[in-house]
């Protein structure tokens, strides 16, 4: 099979001594040392790139971004720190982003192994795009499918709209978010709120857990199956939205009701 640009990735970021690889937030990442250096990051809460976050050395990111914004941007969270995102899929040559990637490398590990490198990495470029499910698995037929009974659902409901969160197809009562069908650990799920005191019994059943971020404030997550249960889902996403609609759209409901 042609090497693709995951594969690239990895060849570039674990070429340093003693680099490895972990998975956080879904996202493969390289650290030196127990210190974070690079992370490889796809379609991030839907902007649309396929990108390396890379730690950078005082100034470059400026440098990078002003001069060629074309291939690079200041990342989300990590960008105030100084780092670098590059994007991957726009003709940026790979021995540069080699280049990027040792500078990255060299600015959190010891002197001792940054000595050990020699010359940086020649690599050949992949030839393998991504596929649109790789790019965005949420826009793939299979689960537009799935997700599209919870979209008619949750617009049928008095002043209900739908606008994405983070990425992720999201419906709000007014403009308070009580639905979004969220792909976690290559797995669909549907969020819906229902309280902190009755996560507990939710689950206890093994399709339910409670989501990062969210979770705390009541949020529950629903892994949604090949044959979802439709009149359950519907109750929960009902029951989500008479938390957050207000007392007009609630008379609304209940007088169609």
């Amino acid at each position: 099979m042609a090497k693709d640009i995951p594969a690239a990735v990895r060849e570039i970021c674990l070429s340093f001594p003693d680099a490895e690889e972990y998975v956080s937030h879904g996202s493969p990442n390289f650290r030196v040392r127990g210190k974070t250096y690079a992370s490889y990051v796809v379609n991030h809460h839907g902007d649309g790139r396929v990108a390396l976050w890379l730690g950078s050395p005082p100034g470059a990111q400026a440098r990078y971004v002003g001069d060629e914004p074309e291939y690079f941007f200041v990342p989300p969270y990590v960008g105030p720190r100084g780092w670098l995102g590059v994007e991957l899929d726009k003709g940026l040559s790979w021995q540069r982003v080699a280049g990027l990637a040792r500078e990255a490398y060299e600015k959190v590990a010891p002197a001792a192994l940054a000595r050990q490198i020699g010359k940086t990495i020649a690599i050949t470029p992949p030839k393998a795009t991504l596929s649109d499910a790789e790019r965005d698995p949420l826009n793939t037929p299979a689960l537009q499918r799935l997700i599209q009974p919870l979209r008619d659902y949750c617009l049928s409901l008095p002043d209900a709209n739908e606008e994405p969160r983070f990425g992720s197809p999201s419906w709000r009562a007014g403009k308070r978010t009580f639905a979004t069908a969220w792909y976690h650990d290559e797995v669909l799920h549907f969020l819906f709120w229902v309280g902190v005191e009755q996560q507990g019994l939710y689950t206890a059943d093994p399709r339910f857990s409670i989501p990062p971020y969210m979770g705390h404030n009541g949020w529950l997550a629903l892994r949604v199956g090949g044959k979802p249960n439709w009149k359950e889902i519907r109750s929960l996403a009902l029951h989500s939205y008479r938390h957050f609609a207000l007392k007009r759209m609630l008379a609304q409901l209940d007088a169609g009701d």
